[in-house]
C-alpha cells in the first residue's frame, strides 16, 4: 500500500492549477477562509457555501443521517467536502483541492485544506487558485478526461407521476394524464415509485393490471418515450429477494443487515452490488425493463450502493457502486439514464443526466425537518433549490437535474416568488420536468407549462447568485441561508409535526385523486 503524504506551505499562483499525487494532502492558508466550499456526497446532500467559523450540525435523525449523509463522515467534527473542497480567500479568489479519482475527501481544518483518500494510496488531486468559474470550469474538464460524460447535450423534457400521485399511482390516473396531455410538447412520460411489488420484487403489481409492457406500447403511442423508476440497489425487508437471497445484503462488522436509511415504505437494506450474482441479477433485471419497451431510466436511492459494510469482494466501496452502475449503464444500451441520491462523482460517465439537489415539494420547507432535526438535505424547494444552484458547475458532465417544476395553482403552497425561482432554475439547467396533473392546472398554468416547455430563453450568469433570463434578473441568494435552531425538540415530536404536513400537503391529495 503506497501511503504519501505531502504538504504544500505556498499556494499556487492564480491560473496556474498543479496536479499532485499523494494519498493524503494537506494546504497550510495564509489566512482564515472568508467561505467554504462544501460539496455533498450524493444528490441529496447539502453542498453549498458554508461560514467556516459555524461548526458543523450534524443532522440528529438517525434515520434522516443514514439516508442523507455521506456515512463515513457524518458526525465529523470538521467542515468535510466528498472530493472537493474550495475556500473563498478574497473577492474573486478561490482555492480549490479537487480528487480525481475515487475516494476523495477534502476537509478544512483549522487554517489548511486537509485532502485524503480512504483507500490510503497515492492518487492524483488538482491544486487551483483563481475566480470562482475558472476552477470549477477546470476540475470539470478534468473529471471529464478520468470519467466521461454524457451522452446527450440536452435533457428530454419529461413528465413525472412522483410528485402528484407519490406511491399512490395507478394505471387510470396514469393513462389519464398521458392522453389529457395529448398535445402537451413531453419528450418522455415517466411512471415513478408505486408500480412494482414491493422494493426488489420488480414486477407490475395489481395497481397495473395491464402490466408493464403494455403502458410502455400505449406511452409509445402516443409519440414519447416510455419512462420508469427504479431503485436497483433497495430491498425491502419483507421483498420475495430478501427472503430469497439474503446471502446478497450487505452487512456490517458484525454480520448484521446494513441499515439503508427510511423512505415512504419503511427502513430498507440494500444490495452488496460487488457480489457476482447481485451484477448479474442487476443486469437480467435491466434488459428486462429495456425488453419492456421503457427507454428512460430513472434509478433512485443509488447511494445504497456506496455505503459502508463488509462485502463479498474487499473493495473500496465508491468502485463496487461504480462497477456495478457499470454494469446497468451496459445493459441499458442507448436508455437515458437519469441517477438520484446517487453519489456524484463515481456516477459520471455512466448516466445521462443527474439529479444534484434533494426532492422539491409544494411548500418552501418543512420547519420541522430540515430546521429543527439540522436536515438541509430534507425534501422541501428550498433545500432543493440551495444544494442544485451549487452543483451548476457540473453541467459540462452530464444533464443536471433540479427535480421537478410547479405549474399549478392548485394544491401548490409555494409563493408566487418560490415557484417562479424554482422555475428561473429550470431554466438556467435546461432540465425542464413537471409532475402537476391536468386536472390541477387551470388555463393559465397550461399556457405557462406549454410555453415553458417550448421555450429556450437566453441566460446570462452574473455573479455565483444572480442570473439574467431574457433581460429579466434572478436572485437565488434568499434560498442559500440554511436555517438552524437552538430549540432541543426532541426527534420523534419533530417527526410527527413534519410528517402531518407531508401528510396533508402531498399524501392525502395523492390519496384522494388515486380513488376518483
Amino acid at each position: 500500500m503506497t501511503t504519501s503524504p505531502l504538504t504544500l506551505n505556498s499556494l499556487p499562483a492564480a491560473g496556474q492549477p498543479e496536479i499532485v499525487s499523494a494519498s493524503s494532502l494537506r494546504l497550510n492558508l495564509p489566512q482564515h477562509p472568508k467561505r467554504f466550499y462544501r460539496h455533498g456526497w450524493q444528490s441529496w446532500t447539502l453542498s453549498t457555501w458554508l461560514d467556516p467559523q459555524t461548526p458543523p450540525l450534524p443532522v440528529r435523525a438517525v434515520d434522516m443521517r443514514i439516508k442523507d449523509e455521506d456515512p463515513g463522515y457524518a458526525l465529523h467534527r470538521n467542515h468535510i467536502g466528498c472530493w472537493l473542497g474550495a475556500v473563498e480567500l478574497g473577492e474573486n479568489d478561490i482555492l480549490l483541492v479537487g480528487a480525481l479519482d475515487l475516494s476523495g475527501r477534502v476537509e478544512l481544518d483549522g487554517q489548511s485544506l486537509h485532502g485524503f483518500y480512504e483507500t490510503e494510496h497515492d492518487r492524483p488531486w488538482l491544486v487551483i487558485r483563481g475566480t470562482e468559474d475558472q476552477v470549477f470550469a477546470k476540475y470539470a474538464e478534468l473529471l471529464e478526461k478520468n470519467f466521461g460524460k454524457s451522452r446527450f447535450e440536452k435533457a428530454p423534457r419529461v413528465w413525472c407521476s412522483w410528485y402528484s400521485m407519490y406511491g399512490w399511482i395507478n394505471e387510470r390516473v396514469f393513462l389519464k394524464a398521458l392522453n389529457d396531455f395529448a398535445t402537451m410538447p413531453f419528450d418522455v412520460f415517466q411512471l415513478d415509485d408505486g408500480w412494482q411489488l414491493a422494493h426488489g420484487d420488480w414486477d407490475a403489481n395489481s395497481k397495473f393490471p395491464s402490466g408493464m409492457e403494455s403502458l410502455a406500447n400505449k406511452i409509445s403511442a402516443s409519440g414519447r418515450t416510455p419512462g420508469i423508476w427504479l431503485a436497483p440497489f433497495m430491498v425491502q425487508q419483507n421483498s420475495q429477494l430478501a427472503k430469497d437471497h439474503p446471502d446478497w445484503l450487505l452487512r456490517d462488522e458484525n454480520g448484521k443487515y446494513v441499515r439503508a436509511g427510511i423512505t415512504w415504505s419503511g427502513n430498507h437494506y440494500g444490495l452488496d452490488v460487488s457480489h457476482p450474482e447481485v451484477l448479474e441479477w442487476l443486469d437480467q433485471l435491466i434488459r428486462k425493463v429495456r425488453g419492456w419497451g421503457y427507454g428512460y431510466l430513472k434509478l433512485d436511492f443509488l447511494y445504497i450502493g456506496g455505503l459502508i459494510g463488509q462485502r463479498h469482494k474487499n473493495i473500496p466501496r465508491e468502485e463496487a457502486y461504480r462497477n456495478a452502475l457499470r454494469v446497468i449503464r451496459e445493459a441499458a444500451g442507448d436508455a437515458y439514464i437519469l441517477t438520484c441520491g446517487a453519489p456524484i462523482i463515481p456516477s459520471i460517465g455512466l448516466c445521462d443526466g443527474m439529479r444534484v439537489g434533494p426532492d422539491v415539494s409544494p411548500f418552501w420547507i418543512n420547519k420541522p425537518l430540515t430546521v429543527w432535526l439540522n436536515n438541509p438535505n430534507d425534501t422541501s424547494t428550498q433545500n432543493a433549490v440551495r444544494t442544485s444552484i451549487h452543483r451548476l458547475w457540473l453541467q459540462p458532465l452530464v444533464n443536471i437535474d433540479p427535480d421537478v417544476l410547479f405549474f399549478r395553482s392548485q394544491l401548490n403552497w409555494l409563493e408566487p416568488h418560490e415557484k417562479q425561482l424554482l422555475q428561473d432554475l429550470g431554466t438556467i439547467t435546461g432540465f425542464k420536468a413537471t409532475s402537476d396533473l391536468p386536472q390541477w392546472l387551470n388555463a393559465s398554468d397550461e399556457k405557462a407549462l406549454r410555453e415553458f416547455l417550448e421555450s429556450y430563453p437566453t441566460v446570462q450568469k452574473k455573479s455565483r447568485y444572480q442570473f439574467v433570463i431574457n433581460g429579466r434578473p434572478v436572485d437565488f441568494g434568499p434560498a442559500v441561508p440554511v436555517a438552524t435552531s437552538d430549540t432541543n425538540i426532541p426527534v420523534a415530536l419533530a417527526k410527527y409535526i413534519g410528517l402531518l404536513k407531508i401528510v396533508s400537503r402531498q399524501a392525502l391529495p395523492a390519496i384522494w385523486q388515486s380513488l376518483f
